[in-house]
Parts: structure tokens; sequence; C-alpha cells
């Protein structure tokens, strides 16, 4: 059975299910992040294309099929992520795999806002069009989450610190935080953040941002 990978502090075994604009997006900075990245695509043009780039074992076939599902050994896969454009195909591709192993930890891109509706099926949802393939890697690392209350253009990220990131260790007074943004509070939520807060590795903040700067506050607090 496969480790949570909430507690895996080397890299994980990932299966992405699509290959487009997100998808291999995604795979280039999961790889970048030393992860083993495993790529079903069922375009030939798709998988030819991804597998020039040598950053993802690639599997031609219908992922939401069990027989293609079962090639890439879900019982020792971390993470799945249905990453097509098309809400019904991730949803299918996520239950199967967390049929096939009730441990594994699942993510979905999804086009409606809305995305509680799925709290039930999945793990962690996300709308790429919203925040690019930073948000769609960072749920798979479970680092960020986006919370309801996004208003607007404004978004309300839950964002954990990782270890070397720009801001680890460095007071709000020392960071320079790109317009757009405001670090609100530590989830614990006692306190409001001000000039002495301290960005601590492996602890998580409460963070409003605008979407136009959301994937460079979590290149900020992710590395």
């Amino acid at each position: 059975m496969t480790v949570d990978p909430s507690a895996h502090d080397g890299p994980l075994r990932i299966v992405l299910v699509g290959s487009g604009r997100t998808g291999l997006r995604t795979a280039r900075l999961l790889a970048e992040h030393d992860h083993n990245v495993v790529v079903i695509e069922r375009r030939t043009d798709r998988v030819e294309a991804i597998a020039e780039e040598h950053v993802a074992t690639v599997i031609e076939g219908d992922a939401t099929r069990p027989s293609v599902l079962e090639q890439v050994d879900l019982q020792n896969t971390d993470v799945v992520a249905g990453l097509t454009d098309t809400t019904a195909t991730n949803l299918a591709v996520c239950t199967v795999a967390k049929q096939q192993n009730p441990a594994i930890r699942t993510v979905m891109r999804t086009i409606h806002d809305d995305t509680g509706e799925y709290d039930e099926f999945v793990d962690a949802t996300f709308m790429p069009e919203e925040a690019g393939a930073k948000i769609a890697t960072s749920a798979i690392e479970l680092g960020v989450q986006s919370l309801e209350g996004t208003v607007g253009d404004i978004e309300i990220l839950d964002i954990e610190v990782n270890p070397g990131a720009p801001v680890a260790g460095k007071t709000l007074e020392e960071i320079a935080l790109p317009h757009g943004s405001l670090i609100v509070a530590g989830t614990d939520g006692d306190t409001i953040a001000d000039a002495e807060t301290q960005l601590l590795a492996g602890n998580s903040y409460i963070v409003a941002v605008e979407r136009s700067v959301s994937d460079e506050i979590i290149g900020l607090f992710r590395g």
C-alpha cells in the first residue's frame, strides 16, 4: 500500500492523466522537483511530444479503462491527478484509482466554480484556468490549497512554506511581496500577520492574491 503523501519526505510517484497545456506544464514542474512522473495520454501526437522532453514515463491509452490504469502499478503510486479538460473524465479516473488503491491521493481538474461539490469523491480539486500549472503541482504535492471565499479576481490560498523557499525564515518586513498580494494570517487563525510575522518552513499561511500574481506567490513560498 502506498505511503500517505502528507508524510512523504522524498520524491513521490505520480500518475498524471492528460498532457495538454496544463498536464505538460505540471509534468515539467514535478520533474524539476525530482518526482517520479508517469503520464497517461491517448493522443499519439501528445505522447510523442512529452516523450521527447524526457520529463515522464508515457503510456498511450484511455485512462478511464481499468486495464490501462493497471499498467501504472497503482498499488505503488502516491498520487493520481486527472488533468484533462473534461471534468467527467478526471472524476472517472480518480474514482477507478481510488477503488484499486484506497490509500492513493486523488487530484482533479474541474471547470466548475463549486469545487467543493467533489469533496466526497476526490482529495483535491483545482481550476488551472485561474492559477496555472503551479496550482496543479502544489495540489499534487500537498503544499497549496485554494480556500472557499474567492471574490472576483481575488483568491484566498492556504500555502505551506517549503524549506529553502525564498521566504523561508524571513519576516514580512524583509520580504518584497508582489503588488496584489497580502499575507493575512497563519492557518491557526490566532493572529493577523504584521511586519514581524516570520514565515517558517513547514508552516502554512493564509494569503489573499490577485490571480495575476498567484504563480509568483506560490514560487516564493514553494521555491
